[in-house]
């Protein structure tokens, strides 16, 4: 039976080895950097040699950095910084008596910006402010001028290396997303050409549906059946054609919140929010157009205020409404009318519908947004060119009558 891991050490879905998984590396390829910890075992062969304390203290303080390393990796971004902090903490408790902790110093140091959104300028400062707490300290403990000049070098080398080579994974990401989005376009400019080649296909048509028209105008003196005749094949041609565009065009706008729940996947993945959900369900082409302009204002919402980890985006659709919602577990306290708010519930009560709103401050944000179905003959609405169409053929017939 296979050993599962405890549910403390499960990858966050915002983790370095989450990160790693979506960009395919290999989720512990960041192990790599334990090889410094050679330096742990080296360090007693220049000065001090080693003895059963050291031994006693590698015992329980290296597997207690391995712990903490481990955890940094696995975190959650707000989480990760604390556990570089542990190793530092641990380094310099055991500064007086074991000089191998000096190595924890510098991993915590290379780790403190792991996952987080700071500049390169403020995770300099930092680490030099520890520098100088180390280099007291060392000082005061009598450590030789040797290690207070190599270990503030190190920490700033290999932090830069290190951090410098993870921006340039975040960069390739970022490089990934605007592939997906320059295939997102296009997919857009498919569908417009569609859009052209369809106006092309029914100006055939209604050129086909005028030619027989002209002729049963000719015939109805001379044959009445078979102008009869023309006369319904012109109508069935018309009704097909109109069925066609109707088709047509609900399948485009179907495509609409498929594209935003695609789109804030991208966003928000970016932003390092892990976001759940389901295939958009049918429902009427007026609801998904306006619910695909409030699913987008809400991802935008999510990825620059919320700081969450996680979203979900649940989505049903009934006979009597359809509901959304949009949930994260961030930090919150958002106002009823804050971060955009007020444009999502304006545009919600012009369909007729109503938005929820639950936010307490820690605990994440909940929006719940309900859209009768029935509220479309309440909502004011431009007659489409199909409808049209049809009015304009039915004033025709009935002038003809």
């Amino acid at each position: 039976m296979a050993l599962q891991r405890p549910e403390w050490l499960k990858p966050a879905p915002d983790s370095v080895v989450a990160d790693n998984i979506k960009l395919g590396k290999w989720p512990w390829i960041d192990a790599v950097h334990l090889l410094w910890t050679v330096w742990v075992f080296i360090t007693p062969m220049f000065g001090g040699g080693y003895s059963l304390r050291w031994g006693l203290i590698t015992l329980w303080s290296f597997p207690l950095f391995i712990l903490f390393y481990v955890l940094a990796l696995t975190s959650a971004r707000r989480h990760a910084p604390i556990f570089a902090l542990a190793m530092i903490v641990l380094s310099m408790a055991l500064l007086p008596i074991y000089p191998s902790g000096m190595n924890y110093f510098v991993f915590g140091c290379v780790m403190l910006r792991t996952h987080r959104c700071i500049s390169m300028r403020r995770y300099l400062l930092e680490v030099a402010l520890l520098n100088i707490g180390f280099v007291s300290m060392a000082s005061w403990i009598g450590y030789p001028w040797q290690v207070m000049a190599w270990i503030p070098a190190l920490t700033v080398i290999i932090g830069l290396i290190v951090n410098v080579e993870r921006s340039s994974s975040e960069k390739d990401a970022a490089l990934r997303l605007s592939h997906e989005e320059v295939r997102r376009l296009a997919a857009t400019a498919e569908r417009e050409r569609i859009g052209r080649d369809l106006h092309d296909l029914l100006g055939h048509t209604l050129s086909l549906i005028t030619l027989k028209m002209e002729l049963s105008r000719k015939l109805f003196e001379r044959d009445p059946q078979r102008s009869q005749r023309e006369l319904a094949e012109a109508e069935q041609i018309a009704r097909d054609a109109l069925a066609q565009v109707r088709s047509a065009v609900t399948g485009f706008r179907a495509a609409d919140l498929a594209a935003e729940l695609a789109s804030a996947h991208l966003l928000l993945e970016s932003s390092r929010v892990h976001l759940r959900h389901s295939p958009p369900p049918a429902m009427p082409a007026w609801i998904e157009a306006g619910l695909s302009m409030v699913l987008r204002e809400a991802a935008t919402n999510i990825a620059r205020h919320a700081q969450a980890n996680e979203a979900w985006i649940r989505i049903d659709s009934g006979p009597e409404a359809v509901v959304m919602e949009v949930v994260d577990d961030g930090r919150g306290g958002v106002a009823a009318n804050g971060n955009g708010l007020a444009g999502m519930r304006e545009r919600v009560l012009a369909m007729g519908g109503e938005l929820q709103i639950e936010s307490p401050k820690g605990q994440g944000t909940r929006l719940k947004i309900r859209i009768p179905v029935q509220a479309q003959a309440l909502a004011p609405s431009q007659p489409s060119a199909a409808e049209r169409m049809e009015a304009a053929a039915a004033t025709l017939q009935g002038a003809r009558l």
